[in-house]
């Protein structure tokens, strides 16, 4: 006697390379995606700076999703380290998510040309912020796209924010996705280390509560962590460039930096669900953003 089974459902894995302008929303949605807040988020450009891996599993199917910096015209090398990891994202990609929003106009930028020339890989352009625009922009900007780079898949509106579009994104991506074994052990959910997102965490409130060029001068190394069952106990140095910034960070009587800690630590002990106690020292690196040594040790390196 025999039965017909129903045919196992083939295991679907990949990358999907999230890239676009500063800006535009790329770690907002990939917080979305992923249903986990990995990626730091400040209304301030350039905010992210290395290429953040968020895996999605399910059953049959484990999504890589790469956050990666804003698209910019590199300045100094600390910018060549960042655009670095955008196109490197771009060559791994079995997707590529390009992320524009209701404002921007990408037509005559480098990497348009590029994915205009990417026709073996699928590309969802996403026009994002649409919460932000009526129905007749959205739609002049959605006509507008599929001129401009017609090699791609699908133009969708979406709304990273207000998770508008994001069910459907997810079900389009999978459907790319090539049949394959799962990369990482299912029960990841990123490759960076629990250090990285701590330093991050710092950094985001360094933007959030500083002006002006002093955020870009700043990098944050973990030099001490350790974990036990109740509490993680951690050693943080901000690093700037000039011995003025350095004031800066302190502020009056220590009172910024007091802040900075207070923040950080309430983000983390919300991410790693134990309490935390931080020491956060500044030390000056002069012109750390300009010396590849200093960006090799930050991990800034390919």
């Amino acid at each position: 006697m025999t039965t017909d089974l129903p045919e196992p459902t083939p295991h679907r894995a990949g990358f999907v390379s999230i890239i676009g302008k500063p800006n535009v929303g790329k770690s907002t949605l990939m917080n979305a995606l992923m249903g986990e807040r990995l990626s730091i988020v400040t209304s301030k450009a350039q905010t992210t700076r290395h290429r953040i891996l968020g895996i999605l599993n399910g059953d049959d199917f484990q999504l890589i999703y790469s956050d990666t910096p804003g698209i910019i015209q590199p300045k100094y090398e600390l910018h060549n380290a960042m655009m670095s990891f955008v196109y490197s994202s771009l060559e791994d990609a079995d997707v590529v998510l390009f992320v524009t929003d209701i404002y921007e106009k990408h037509d005559e930028e480098p990497v348009v040309e590029r994915l205009r020339k990417m026709v073996d890989t699928p590309i969802l352009l996403l026009v994002n912020k649409i919460d932000q625009a009526d129905q007749a922009e959205v739609e002049a900007k959605v006509e507008y796209w599929r001129e401009h780079l017609p090699n791609a898949a699908r133009v969708l509106p979406i709304s990273a924010l207000e998770k508008f579009g994001t069910g459907e994104l997810l079900d389009l991506v999978l459907a790319y996705l090539p049949v394959h074994p799962p990369y990482y052990p299912k029960d990841e959910l990123t490759d960076k280390p629990e250090r990285f997102f701590a330093a991050e965490m710092i950094r985001e409130k360094i933007f959030k509560l500083y002006k002006k060029e002093v955020p870009y001068s700043c990098e944050v190394g973990i030099e001490e962590f350790k974990e036990d069952e109740t509490i993680i106990r951690m050693r943080a140095v901000i690093y700037v460039e000039r011995n003025s910034q350095k004031g800066i960070i302190i502020g009056q009587q220590g009172a910024a930096l007091k802040k900075v800690g207070t923040w950080a630590r309430e983000e983390m002990e919300k991410f790693f669900q134990k309490k935390v106690f931080l020491e956060i020292y500044v030390k000056v690196n002069e012109n750390w953003r300009t010396d590849p040594k200093a960006l090799n040790r930050f991990g800034y390196s390919q």
